[in-house]
């Protein structure tokens, strides 16, 4: 390459980073104007869009804003708002039929004149559904036929146009965000019902629960505490976790946990001479069936063991899960 070429290279790339970071600085300027706008009426967006029985939230929207409403819907769904899209369009044309007296719809439209959203609104005023608007217009038709209009700043588009919609799609993007985010935190939405909602790919592992991987049953390294370190050693090598449980007296809750560091800690002549009681450390660490299995990952590696017994709110043991049964499940 020539230094003519290096320089004019050099140039464009100047030229191409200015241009990402003034598009990246203009729309979040615009988000900022925006939650600083924020007031009550977003409250009351909030209550209309907080559905019940058999409702759902539907959104539509056209063009970008469409794109943008098929995102919102997938965002509200997976948080646990029932929600779809419905194209404007295509509601004019026997898809009016999806929406019901039970749900509410999030109407988008930067200029709120949008043609083809006509036939949605009348049919939510027809049928008493409620509406709420998400535009720039305070004005427009759309904003005034609403029950609740949440309005976007009017801030220029990123285009040096002004003309492609880039800071108004964020803003309603971002704006659909924080509904589906307050709207979970309503309802108290737990990482277990997120599980429920995205059992696969990463997040699905991240989300797995300690009775998704635990063992039970017969397969339970458990001992009694009048049990000679004999019979020990066999139920340790039989059931391959590197320890026991030891129960208490009614063999019923789990009293404590020998472990290959508690023998070698006890390795002497008299060993075989011992019981289970005398050897154990007493009230292990534990964990909950319900727990997230990469809590009880990171319990293990805090404390470099690899096993952790299950127990009920009796104490009770009802499983045990190993760290390799964490990494095999893709939890890290």
């Amino acid at each position: 390459m020539t230094s003519s070429h290096a320089i004019a290279s050099s140039d464009h790339a100047a030229a191409d980073v200015a241009s990402v970071r003034r598009v990246l600085l203009a729309e979040s300027d615009a988000l900022r104007i925006m939650a600083d706008q924020q007031s009550d009426i977003v409250a009351q967006a909030l209550d209309l869009l907080t559905v019940k029985d058999a409702g759902r939230v539907i959104v539509s929207g056209m063009g970008k804003s469409g794109h943008v409403g098929r995102k919102i819907a997938a965002t509200l769904a997976s948080t646990g708002t029932p929600s779809l899209y419905v194209h404007p369009g295509e509601a004019s044309h026997g898809d009016l039929g999806m929406i019901t007296p039970h749900d509410a719809i999030l109407a988008l439209s930067n200029s709120g004149e949008t043609p083809e959203l006509t036939d949605v609104v009348h049919y939510s005023r027809r049928f008493a559904i409620p509406l709420v608007a998400m535009t720039s217009q305070s004005g427009s038709t759309l904003a005034q036929a609403a029950d609740v209009a949440l309005i976007l700043p009017k801030v220029g588009e990123a285009c040096p146009m002004g003309l492609a919609p880039t800071t108004s799609t964020t803003l309603m993007l971002a704006l659909g965000d924080a509904l589906a985010v307050a709207l979970l935190e309503r309802k108290g939405f737990s990482p277990a019902d997120f599980q429920i909602f995205h059992p696969g790919g990463q997040l699905g592992r991240r989300l797995l629960k300690v009775d998704d991987l635990m063992h039970t049953g017969d397969d339970l390294p458990l001992v009694a505490g009048d049990l000679g370190m004999g019979q020990v050693l066999l139920v340790m090598t039989n059931k391959s976790f590197g320890c026991v449980g030891v129960l208490t007296g009614d063999g019923q809750r789990l009293a404590g946990i020998i472990t290959d560091g508690d023998l070698r800690r006890h390795l002497e002549p008299r060993l075989f001479d011992r019981t289970a009681n005398d050897v154990m450390t007493a009230d292990p660490k534990t964990t909950r069936p319900n727990a997230l299995a990469a809590e009880a990952l990171h319990v293990m590696n805090a404390r470099s063991i690899t096993s952790l017994f299950v127990v009920d709110n009796a104490k009770r043991p009802v499983g045990i899960i190993h760290m390799h049964d964490c990494l095999r499940a893709g939890i890290a």
